[in-house]
């Protein structure tokens, strides 16, 4: 079941299940862990409903994924913090989240969506190009304890 964010714990849980995994999965520190906390404080405080919103994948009751949608300005939204549980991945979960993303960005009439990931995160690169996403940029970079190359995938939402 995919539901937006909005029950006591689903912002912690983003914080919290984002840190332990990209730590156990990729050597990542504690700075991407900030980074998304940033990210969802920024959404908590200052997101127009009509422009933002975000997702919670549940599976037999406990979060299991997540995803969310904010405003880049003019007619760009921009696809933030993407994460399946390994417990819950093979489900099309990640597809699922990223389709419900595309869909409210549409309604809500941006004419693009943009994201930014990194190199090793090579399941959420499939489910992005599976669904008409192009790579943009890409550019080598130290971050979070790592040596990256960050990537922006854009696409067209309007005809």
């Amino acid at each position: 079941m995919i539901r937006e964010v909005g029950v006591p714990g689903d912002l912690g849980w983003v914080i919290k299940a984002h840190g332990e995994l990209y730590a156990s999965e990729y050597g990542w520190d504690t700075s991407f862990e900030a980074l998304v906390a940033r990210i969802v404080a920024d959404w908590a405080t200052d997101r127009d409903p009509a422009r933002s919103a975000a997702w919670i994948a549940e599976v037999d009751g406990r979060r299991a994924g997540c995803v969310f949608c904010v405003d880049g300005g003019g007619d760009t939204a921009v696809l933030r913090i993407l994460l399946v549980d390994p417990s819950a991945r093979g489900r099309g979960l990640g597809g699922a989240l990223v389709d419900q993303c595309l869909a409210f960005a549409r309604r809500a009439g941006y004419a693009r969506m943009r994201l930014w990931t990194n190199d090793p995160l090579v399941a959420a690169r499939h489910i992005y190009l599976a669904r008409g996403f192009r790579l943009t940029a890409s550019e080598p970079h130290t971050s979070f304890g790592a040596e990256l190359i960050g990537q922006t995938y854009e696409m067209k939402l309007a005809p």
